[in-house]
């Protein structure tokens, strides 16, 4: 097969409250190249934090933690990172201060940007955030992977935004909540020029001993260079 192969997992930690043994074990298991983080570290020594995690699953952090409120991308040694930078929606009043993270990057024979969000669970808020961060998205030239815990699933407007012009996986299972999962409301995106290989939620009970949602995971091939 041509392109460079690239595995991506996408996973909302749950703000690190549950069993961390359990997580690291699960994410150094599926071994990606690319960890899109939604709710890590991002006050109190957030830095630190999101460091420590890095190391404990032999990754580095490429992006994120306060500048994006919470979304963090890290990288295997695998991956090259040319380029990051974070963003912020604008604040609701009595709602939390979300955003994104971007990071543009490279594997043998393969170039890339990966970027991840987290939507706001308010219905009213949602869709102006998938919108400005899906203008963001469209200012990036080459493959692009976009992924996020948008807080509704398929059918949704926000979902729909996002999606549009991109590909998912149509009939993926359900990843939240990870006790009894319901909802399907985290979810990778590519654009068409990326082929996906695999695309797959981890429902085990080291998943659900590790956070309340469950991991996305997606082997991808990227365009030959």
């Amino acid at each position: 097969m041509s392109g460079a192969s690239l595995r991506v997992v996408s996973y909302n930690v749950h703000g690190l409250k549950d069993d961390r043994a359990a997580l690291v074990g699960l994410i150094r298991d599926l071994a990606p190249d690319v960890l899109v983080v939604q709710e890590a570290p991002r006050r109190f020594r957030w830095r630190h934090k999101c460091a420590a995690l890095a190391d404990d699953l032999g990754m580095v952090v490429a992006e994120g933690g306060l500048p994006s409120l919470g979304n963090l991308l890290l990288v295997s040694l695998r991956v090259r990172v040319h380029e990051s930078w974070s963003m912020r929606y604008p604040l609701t009043p009595g709602r939390h201060l979300r955003g994104a993270a971007f990071a543009r990057g490279s594997v043998r024979g393969g170039d890339f940007t990966v970027s991840g969000s987290h939507l706001a669970t308010d219905p009213a808020e949602r869709p102006s955030q998938a919108a400005i961060w899906k203008q963001e998205l469209s200012k990036v030239e080459g493959p692009v992977i976009a992924a996020a815990d948008l807080n509704e699933g398929p059918g949704g407007s926000a979902w729909r935004m996002v999606e549009d012009g991109l590909v998912t996986y149509g009939e993926a299972p359900l990843t939240f909540p990870a006790s009894l999962p319901s909802r399907r409301i985290d979810g990778i995106f590519v654009t068409p020029d990326i082929t996906i290989d695999k695309y797959d939620i981890v429902d085990s009970d080291q998943a659900r001993r590790a956070s309340d949602h469950l991991p996305v995971v997606i082997d991808l091939r990227l365009p030959s260079e």
